[in-house]
């Protein structure tokens, strides 16, 4: 799976529910392994509320189905 297929899903918190965001890019480390994802909710007309941003690693990855990825976060 390439990470552009990864960052056309949406990533949701399994014990909120809540939509994260999707990934927009990935930390690797010196020896080229994913260290963790970035995800950030692209809602860009949010002058008022700073968008957030989460780091999540791949331990915390339960779940990559067709249209999200479910997460324990």
């Amino acid at each position: 799976m390439n990470l552009s297929d990864l960052q056309r899903k949406d990533v949701i918190g399994i014990s909120t529910g809540k939509k994260l965001g999707r990934i927009i890019d990935a930390q690797m480390n010196e020896q080229g392994l994913i260290e963790y994802f970035i995800v950030m909710d692209r809602k860009f007309f949010r002058f008022w509320k700073a968008n957030e941003e989460h780091n999540i690693t791949l331990k915390e990855i339960k779940k990559i189905g067709t249209d999200v990825i479910l997460v324990d976060q």
